[in-house]
Parts: structure tokens; sequence; C-alpha cells
């Protein structure tokens, strides 16, 4: 089966788990998914979402969270993981914010890119979440399954990655894919253990070098 012929079944199969999907990380508008985003590295959506409510009690602006010292800001936020690490960058990129752009989040890869702490995967989040703009943002569970199903190179950097998925599905829905990807990775599509046969996607999609691979692996765990 051809990857384009491959993405579309797949689609299909995701859109009847999940017609309708929402981001996981709570927030209200740019710059609160920008936080949220950031703050994801490394750490569950749960625990982000547990944390941001205080967070954004205090500062849910960019001059807000400026105003705030690092170690503050630090207390907020100590239960992240490299929270320190993201303290300065949560200060350091509202004050280029207030600096640079007005105080608004920008819309450009670019721009976004040059904030500290904010990688492509961040940038990308925000342009097509907040903005709309079309952006196909790969994380762990979207890279891992898109090599799982074949619909990119067994091995394929995550930039090869984000390319192949941008080929094979509609820009106009690289939004909702890329979430329901990761909605069906988590509650479906476990890296380990995965029962693949009775997986409504990984029964036909799953490479034959992928199901060799993964048996493997789980009889070596299996029997630690």
């Amino acid at each position: 089966m051809r990857r384009a012929e491959k993405a579309e079944r797949i689609r299909d199969i995701l859109d009847q788990h999940y017609p309708a999907v929402d981001v996981p990380l709570e927030h209200r508008d740019p710059f609160t998914l920008l936080v949220a985003v950031l703050l994801s590295a490394q750490t569950t959506d749960k625990k982000v979402n547990q944390v941001t409510p205080s967070l954004f009690a205090r500062a849910s602006t960019p001059a807000e969270m400026a105003a705030l010292e690092v170690g503050e800001i630090h207390h907020l936020i100590r239960e992240i993981g490299l929270a320190n690490q993201k303290a300065k960058a949560l200060r350091g990129l509202s004050e280029i914010l207030l600096a640079e752009h007005g105080g608004e989040v920008p819309r450009s890869f670019e721009q976004l890119e040059a904030l500290p702490g904010v990688g492509h995967k961040t940038a990308s989040v925000v342009m097509v979440q907040a903005f709309g703009e079309p952006a196909f943002p790969v994380d762990t569970h979207i890279h891992r399954l898109a090599q799982r199903w074949g619909l990119t190179k067994d091995g394929a950097t995550v930039k090869r990655t984000e390319g192949d998925l941008k080929k094979v599905f509609p820009e106009a829905t690289w939004g909702k894919v890329h979430l329901q990807i990761i909605y069906f990775g988590r509650q479906h599509c476990p890296a380990l253990y995965h029962d693949l046969d009775a997986c409504p996607i990984c029964s036909w999609a799953a490479t034959e070098k992928r199901k060799r691979e993964e048996a493997r692996a789980d009889r070596r765990l299996r029997k630690r």
C-alpha cells in the first residue's frame, strides 16, 4: 500500500476515534499556549496542567511574566522537569516579546524559534494551534508511530518525519491530525507491550520489520 493511501485510511480511523480534538494543554491565548508548550518538554501534559493555573494567576501576559524574578517563576513551576532552565527561558522570552514584538507572540517560525527555550516543535504548535498557520508538530508519539506505521523511513530524523507526514496528509488537516495521533498513541499505541494485531491501525499498517523488532524487544523485556 502506498504511503498516501495508508495515510488516508489512518485518517479515517483517527476521525472515527477522535472526531473533535482539543490541545491537551490548558491555555487562554497564544502567550499562555506558548508557555504551556515550553513547559511540556520532558514533562507530561497532566503535570503542566497542574502547575499552570498558579503560574497564570501570577503572570498570564508577557508584561506580568517579565516582572517576576526568575526565582519566583521557578518556585511556581518547581514540579516541572528542567524547572530552573525553563524559568529563565520564560523570563527571557517575555522580555523579548515586550522589547521586540509589542508584547505579542509573533506569527513567524523564525521569530518564535529565536525566543529562549522555543524549538521548532514548540513553534509549530503555536503556529498551527494559536494562529491556524500550516504546521505539523512532531512529538515523540508522532515520531514513533510514523515509523511504526511506515509513513516515514525507519530510523528517520524528526525533521524527515515532519516532511514525510506533510506530504501524505492534506495541509488543511495538519493541526487536527497531529493531535489525533498524539491521543491515539497515548490511549491505544504504547511503545512497549503493545498487541499490534489487536490495534485498529497497527494491525494492518505496521511494517513487517517493525513487527519483528518490537516482538523481539517485548520478549527480551518479559524475560527480565
